[in-house]
């Protein structure tokens, strides 16, 4: 029996049933959410919750529900499905009404999901590094929102996935913006540099983690557009993101990157995260 939240309760999936005109599937009219959890427990689940929130406002989508109501239902699912390692999926639409392209002109509740997925920590890609394939980034000027349109970034990784890459990193003209489902960072003469945060890319939850611990141990970091030569150029290339937490690049297109190996700061910053979750 599998156990999911519907609408704020926690009940068994087979008994939700979504109308066929909720905008999230007819318009991906929504905002979601994926969390980390570790040992049981939820990872920065203050910083997904606040960004669930911002993300709705943006598109003038009304959560009915406390921050710290959602926290709490999210950490009864995963005690009730006794998810150890793995991540919870959550996301809001704005709701079923007859399909129109306008927002509904009258009061619909928000349809609200969350479900977990048992995802162990990908240790032997993040050990040996992976490949990534640059692509032009064609996707919508909101890429702050983390919205539930992303065919944009679907094609990408598709596109990433035949080429027997892990990873797209995505640009606009020259200068980088980020991966399909991810943050770029570069290492050049001992300093990380990432994009600075703006309508172009997400503000990424393991980002800010990584800022964070930088910050805290001394590492040398800004925030700044670079190129793609700056990125086949660097010392060292690797993504974030919430399942694949300091994931090392080591070859983009056919250059490989500096060595061929994962660099000294990545591997630093992989073991300060995994201080950090306690593993």
């Amino acid at each position: 029996m599998e156990n999911i939240i519907f609408n704020g309760e926690i009940i068994e999936r087979s008994k939700v049933n979504i109308d066929i005109e909720d905008r999230g599937y007819q318009f991906g009219d929504g905002v979601y959410e994926v969390i980390r959890v570790y040992n049981g427990k939820l990872f920065t689940k203050e910083e997904h919750i606040n960004r669930l929130y911002e993300s709705a406002e943006k598109i003038s989508i009304q959560i009915p529900y406390e921050k710290l109501e959602l926290i709490q239902t999210l950490e009864e699912l995963v005690q009730v499905n006794q998810l150890d390692t793995g991540i919870i999926y959550l996301q809001l639409t704005r709701g079923s009404f007859p399909r129109q392209h306008g927002f509904p002109k009258s009061d619909v509740p928000p349809v609200y999901v969350a479900y977990t997925r048992e995802m162990p920590i990908p240790k032997v890609s993040m050990d040996e590094g992976v490949k990534g394939l640059l692509i032009e980034d064609i996707r919508w000027l909101r890429c702050d929102i983390k919205s539930l349109n992303l065919l944009g970034n679907i094609l990408a990784k598709q596109k990433a996935a035949e080429s027997g890459c892990f990873e797209t990193i995505q640009h606009r003209g020259e200068e980088v913006t980020e991966g399909s489902s991810s943050n770029v960072f570069i290492v050049k003469d001992n300093c990380l540099i990432t994009r600075p945060v703006s309508n172009l890319i997400l503000n990424g939850i393991t980002r800010q983690v990584i800022i964070k611990l930088c910050q805290e141990n001394g590492i040398s970091f800004k925030e700044e557009i670079f190129t793609i030569d700056d990125l086949l150029e660097a010392d060292e290339v690797f993504i974030s993101s919430t399942t694949s937490e300091v994931m090392p690049i080591i070859q983009v297109n056919e250059k490989v990157i500096s060595t061929g190996k994962p660099g000294k700061i990545t591997r630093k910053l992989q073991q300060l995260f995994q201080q950090k979750i306690g593993m």
